[in-house]
């Protein structure tokens, strides 16, 4: 009964409150390379700059909700696995006033972008990778035309998000996201060296996923190549989680 008499009393305005936003990480891999959905600003601040697609959280909207009102309404997506990557709290990281964000991430092939980019000529899949220094805190952006300028902190969101793939490649099999059902082990390093950027030892490679637990041969090969039909693998690891994205 007190609680409730405290309640009354209480002030909300006693205490500055900071608006609330949250920003997608939606990423693939196109032509060999790590990409990211970005959009650009068609208002200040940031106009015409590049931006993570993102917005203000409803004062009765629960974060998961907002992040995926705004992947349907920005990205044309409705059932793809959000994971929250990281929450972004500087003072001064937007001049309109105190905004956190919270960042969420996906992968997903590229055909899950069609629509989205069809529709919205200020969508863009855009190469994204870190400097090759130790630590880096910004991640650069890039189309066959040149660089991007990215507003806000969103090249540091897009650094953390590339950093926390990265880490995950080693104990998920986050990276089938990207894949069809059926693939083959070349498409399958293809993906691994997008995101790590870099080349890796084939039959270490190899060994390594086979080894996983995490691939089932099908016995079937690949229709239409040029060179020697590979052999057909499929995600299914044996034991499975419930909750499993992939």
């Amino acid at each position: 009964m007190n609680d409730l008499n405290d309640l009354e009393t209480y002030d909300p305005n006693a205490y500055d409150r900071p608006s609330v936003a949250v920003d997608l990480v939606l990423m693939s891999v196109v032509d060999g390379a790590l990409c990211a959905l970005l959009m650009q600003r068609d208002q200040p601040p940031a106009r015409g700059l590049w931006a993570l697609p993102g917005g203000f959280v409803g004062i009765d909207e629960s974060l998961d909700a907002a992040a995926r009102r705004i992947m349907r309404d920005k990205a044309r997506l409705d059932d793809a696995y959000l994971e929250q990557l990281y929450t972004f709290g500087a003072a001064d990281r937007d001049p309109r006033m105190r905004i956190i964000s919270v960042a969420y991430f996906a992968l997903m092939p590229v055909e899950t972008f069609v629509e989205a980019l069809a529709a919205n000529p200020r969508l863009i899949l855009a190469k994204v990778t870190l400097p090759d220094t130790c630590g880096a805190e910004a991640a650069l952006a890039a189309t066959k035309s040149g660089p991007l300028k990215i507003a806000f902190d969103h090249a540091a969101i897009l650094a953390h998000a590339i950093s926390r793939l990265r880490g995950k490649l080693n104990y998920t099999p986050v990276a089938f996201a990207l894949l069809p059902e059926y693939f083959t082990l070349r498409a399958l390093q293809e993906v691994h060296e997008a995101i790590l950027g870099t080349t890796l030892n084939k039959p270490a490679f190899r060994r390594r996923l086979l080894d996983s637990g995490w691939l089932r041969p099908t016995g079937e090969r690949e229709q239409a190549t040029s060179f020697r039909p590979a052999e057909l693998y499929r995600y299914e690891p044996m034991n499975r989680a419930a909750n499993d994205p992939i």
